[in-house]
């Protein structure tokens, strides 16, 4: 089974989220702004310029809650995720860690990106009822 490329790209956005989060920094630079500018100035006349990627944070809350709700039931995934993720050990130190083969952290993963894709549908699928009892109804539409 292939990874759901939409979830993949959420769980690399939420891993920029809590390293920026663990920095005390919440997506902003946790060193000095001056030392951040020299730094950059120095790739700048060498050609080189690293740019900076955006993190969505609503979108990155949602996902953090979607990983830890796995947490119960289903910890082994969780634990998956923490280690390619936010520890970036990358697959094949998660499977060192984790005392398995690569291929079982591939299926891991991939059971995890279907899980997030259901969590994320149940609460978009609550969401909409949650709108739909709150619309006040008209009678006399067509």
């Amino acid at each position: 089974m292939a990874r759901l490329p939409h979830i993949k790209q959420r769980l690399e956005n939420w891993a920029m989220w809590r390293a920026r989060q663990e920095g005390h920094g919440l997506g902003f630079a946790s060193r000095n702004m001056l030392a951040n500018w020299m730094e950059s100035a120095g790739e700048v006349s060498r050609g080189s310029r690293e740019a900076t990627i955006p993190v969505l944070h609503l979108e990155a809350e949602e996902t953090d809650q979607a990983v830890e709700a796995m947490r119960l039931g289903h910890g082994h995934l969780h634990v998956t995720l923490m280690c390619v993720y936010v520890k970036d050990l990358g697959v094949t130190g998660t499977a060192r860690y984790m005392r398995r083969q690569p291929s079982t952290i591939y299926v891991q993963l991939d059971q995890a990106d279907r899980l997030i894709d259901a969590y994320l549908q149940a609460k978009r699928d609550a969401k909409d009822a949650q709108q739909q009892r709150a619309a006040p109804r008209l009678e006399g539409e067509p």
